[in-house]
């Protein structure tokens, strides 16, 4: 009688941890949403980090809903280093963007290649829009400390395919120019053009592929 009592409680706490693992496996699929960066040098996907970057996170995908993104360029492009975008429209005039967001670099991700992180001025809480992606690992760009030389630049995703495109695009030539009438350095000779960046998720709803 003890043996099937033991086994009646096997199987019960198989059929309730099932749903629970499953959900658990949802969830983390959910968390885990992807945009899709179409450029006039390709298609890059990359997958964001809301578990590690939510405020970050948030920021970018309301910019993206908004639309914010769509034919602005990659306006700053040095080689071996990043490529920068989200704040320039195609003839480098500024766009207005909202409120900065806090950073949050000390979140355990480094500026790894591929990784894409908010661009900032010196005040470590001043990204709104504009973001780079990481050409090579620079991990002078980690947090470190907070302190004014130590915040770093706030990862919040890895490209997961396209890197190839984001190598065409590090590969761009750059000259001296002007952004929002300003003298700048590493602008490109040819625009690179961010024809919209739109979430993966989305897209498919619209195709009727989502479940």
């Amino acid at each position: 009688m003890r043996l099937i009592r033991h086994g009646l409680l096997a199987l019960l706490a198989l059929a309730l941890t099932a749903p629970v693992a499953a959900e658990d496996t949802a969830a983390a699929t959910a968390a885990a949403p992807q945009v899709r960066i179409d450029t006039s040098l390709g298609v890059m996907t990359v997958e964001l980090a809301p578990d590690k970057a939510p405020e970050t996170v948030a920021n970018f995908l309301a910019y993206v809903d908004d639309g914010f993104y769509d034919d602005t360029v990659f306006h700053r492009i040095i080689e071996d280093f990043m490529i920068q975008g989200g704040g320039f429209t195609s003839d480098y005039r500024k766009k207005r963007t909202g409120k900065p967001v806090r950073n949050e670099a000390d979140n355990g991700l480094s500026n790894l290649r591929g990784t894409i992180a908010m661009a900032r001025t010196g005040d470590p809480h001043s990204a709104t829009a504009q973001f780079f992606i990481n050409t090579v690992d620079n991990r002078n760009l980690d947090h470190t400390s907070k302190s004014s030389s130590g915040w770093g630049y706030t990862v919040f995703g890895r490209v997961t395919e396209g890197l190839d495109v984001l190598d065409a695009i590090a590969g761009t030539p750059t000259s001296s120019g002007a952004l929002a009438g300003y003298p700048a350095r590493d602008v490109p000779v040819m625009p690179v053009m961010i024809n919209s960046i739109t979430r993966v998720d989305a897209e498919a709803d619209e195709a009727g592929t989502a479940p």
